[in-house]
């Protein structure tokens, strides 16, 4: 059955609404979020989270979820619903947490998923341990996932009824204790967005219209690379191929991720005419290689840091693996050896990079996520990554 958190014992229920501290980034689906817990009789109290020190910085219209017009969204719509409101200061926390270690990854080679840090360290770390420090039994956000109460009184982590929205990915690194307190009011709705925005029209909040966010919240223009430029500076180096013969020159290997394919100026075709693709990433010699596609295959890796949504997995198991936010399932072998994470995949994959998360599922439950730190490639003669 999916439950709102409260009770630990489901045989042995809290009497009376529960406080929830609803998480309000000023966008459509936090608001009714916050609205569907009010609604449904809980003490809800709004809060927008400050992440950035300086946030009249950000560009009027931005699509991240950290501008003063994000607040001032949020605080409209928690007038509308009728609840209290409150701007919480995170920003340095943010900043150490979620950027720092954003630039750090980059500066090594590795690609890392800004969002899933900030659910670990901010929303569901920082937040609810204050939420629960002041008495609040519960957060809720708007993340599109669904927590299902066990007889035992244990929770599971499941995906959104709605596949095309769902955001369990992301949420792949909340531990049971976690998901104990955290209510997602949307996951278990089948309705499509404009559905949502509908709902939200009809309660009268005028974030009905806005657009999503997709912006990294904290790059105001979405130049990822001209930012880490302007923090980690200028570093030209070579592109290579496979042979280490040099194609050309860059200005800083951090501006590249594994697999892409656009934006690598190199100036003249590969001789088979084909396009060419980042294989490798070198921080210590500041060295891109680039190859053809089917050297991207990767047939197995290595993940650190593993994260359970529950008990941990014991011996090998047989899952699907998803490996970036909006990417599809794909069946695999895992099993944790030495607190490290082995995972082998049924067929090979591409596009696979150091830093990114991968979030074992056991059907629509999510069972744990882990850092990719190292890939196998298929590929005689490529070397692992």
């Amino acid at each position: 059955m999916t439950d709102f958190p409260g009770a630990p014992d489901p045989k042995a229920p809290r009497k009376g609404p529960l406080r929830v501290l609803a998480a309000m980034s000023g966008g459509v689906d936090s608001a009714v979020a916050a609205a569907r817990a009010a609604e449904a009789g809980h003490e809800v109290t709004g809060v927008h989270l400050a992440l950035s020190a300086n946030p009249q910085s950000f560009r009027t219209g931005a699509r991240g979820c950290c501008t003063i017009e994000d607040s001032r969204d949020a605080r409209r719509a928690a007038d509308v619903i009728g609840i209290p409101f409150y701007v919480w200061d995170l920003a340095e926390r943010f900043r150490e947490d979620v950027v720092e270690d954003f630039i750090a990854e980059y500066q090594a080679g590795r690609t890392p998923n800004p969002c899933l840090r900030c659910n670990e360290k901010i929303k569901f770390a920082a937040l609810l341990d204050k939420a629960l420090a002041l008495g609040f039994d519960a957060v809720c956000t708007g993340h599109y996932a669904t927590v299902v109460l066990k007889d035992d009184g244990t929770r599971e982590l499941h995906r959104a009824s709605d596949m095309a929205k769902d955001q369990s990915y992301v949420l792949g690194v909340l531990d049971e204790r976690q998901l104990a307190h955290a209510m997602f009011p949307l996951g278990d709705t089948l309705t499509t967005k404009e559905e949502i925005r509908a709902e939200a029209e009809r309660r009268g909040l005028a974030v009905a219209k806005k657009p999503d966010s997709h912006d990294i919240c904290f790059i105001a223009d979405g130049d990822t690379q001209g930012f880490l430029a302007s923090r980690l500076g200028r570093a030209d180096g070579d592109i290579v191929d496979e042979s280490g013969t040099k194609l050309g020159t860059h200005e800083g290997a951090f501006g590249y991720t594994i697999g892409q394919r656009k934006g690598l100026r190199i100036g003249h075709p590969a001789p088979d005419g084909k396009p060419r693709y980042v294989l490798d990433i070198s921080p210590v010699n500041n060295t891109v290689t680039v190859g053809p596609v089917e050297a991207l295959d990767v047939s197995a890796l290595t993940a650190i840091k593993p994260r359970w949504c529950g008990t941990a997995p014991t011996g090998p198991g047989t899952y699907t693996a998803q490996l970036r936010a909006h990417g599809g399932e794909t069946p695999v072998t895992a099993e944790l050896v030495d607190g490290e994470l082995r995972v082998s995949f049924a067929e090979p994959v591409r596009g696979v990079a150091p830093g990114q998360a991968i979030v074992l599922y056991d059907e629509t439950r999510v069972v744990g996520s882990a850092t990719i730190a190292s890939t196998e490639r298929t590929r005689t003669g490529a070397a692992p990554r």
